[in-house]
């Protein structure tokens, strides 16, 4: 039976099999949206599973309609109190004014914790279904590992909002320089059959069979040597940053954050207002296309 720990308001923490922990975004009702407390909560999870030699592997999943519409677009940044957080980063200044409170949280919650999920030292499977948005994004593409069922679709629509693309920027990597073109200059979906072609995905599979067969492949991996597993996993992303990842990544973070300066500048909000996302949110960071946050 698997073993789940509740000690989380918006993450169940779970072991599923030997050596394998899964963590299940638990926000449904919400879509999984990520506000502050999901986001600390999560990191906290990937903490648990780092600190437990038993692990081996982790499983990112998630319950409800969706994997996640992205950032919470109910959630004012510039209003959330920082202080009962376990900050992880050095930047810090949230409470500043201006560019430099904007930036601050950001580095912190977002760039900050994917680039960390991403350099977890143990192998990570995201199980994806449903619409994985923007944020959405951010928290599957620092897994080592993507399974998605035949119903996912993802979208960065943060062009659409006037910023450079999603605050970890891993689109070249990703999905290929022209097709992450394509993608972002269009705010457009793209399916879970297109990332798999593209490489992005490792596996599509039928969505009811999503977490039967990432636990599979994640018992399979949890066979081999952990030291071994963290060796091989640090030297792949070695390879990744000597081709430029890392300097590419805040290049284009100082980018998004140049957009909602400019923003700020224009229109008084951190997004552009005339944008169709923009729209159905004016006092956030993020906002909705059609259904869905950012």
């Amino acid at each position: 039976m698997t073993d789940v720990t509740t000690d989380f308001q918006h993450i169940l923490y779970e072991a599923p099999a030997d050596h394998v922990a899964r963590i299940v975004l638990n926000r449904p009702n919400a879509r999984n949206a990520q506000d502050t407390k999901l986001l600390y909560e999560l990191n906290a999870a990937f903490d648990r599973a780092a600190q437990d030699d038993n692990v081996k592997v982790v499983i990112l999943a998630a319950n409800g309609k969706d994997f996640s519409a992205g950032h919470d677009v109910h959630e004012d940044p510039r209003k959330v109190d920082m202080s009962p957080y376990d900050v992880v980063g050095t930047w810090c200044g949230f409470g500043c004014a201006g560019a430099e409170g904007q930036m601050a949280r950001e580095k912190e919650i977002y760039i900050g914790f994917s680039e960390r999920w991403r350099n977890f030292a143990k192998p990570t499977i995201a199980a994806v279904h449903g619409k994985c948005i923007a944020g959405g994004l951010m928290l599957v593409w620092p897994c080592d590992i993507i399974i998605a069922s035949e119903d996912a679709l993802f979208m960065d629509n943060t062009v659409n909002m006037g910023l450079a693309g999603a605050e970890f920027f891993n689109h070249p990597w990703e999905l290929g320089v022209r097709k992450a073109k394509e993608l972002l200059f269009t705010s457009g979906w793209w399916t879970a059959a297109e990332a798999h072609r593209l490489g992005m995905v490792n596996h599509v599979v039928p969505v009811d069979k999503l977490q039967e067969f990432s636990l599979e492949l994640a018992k399979r991996i949890a066979t081999q040597p952990l030291f071994a597993l963290k060796c091989v996993k640090e030297a792949v992303n070695a390879a990744q940053d000597a081709a430029g990842r890392t300097s590419a990544m805040q290049v284009q973070f100082a980018l998004h954050q140049l957009g909602h300066a400019h923003n700020m500048q224009v229109y008084g909000l951190l997004v552009d207002p005339t944008s169709s996302v923009a729209k159905l949110s004016k006092s956030v960071t993020y906002a909705t296309k059609k259904e869905g946050s950012a």
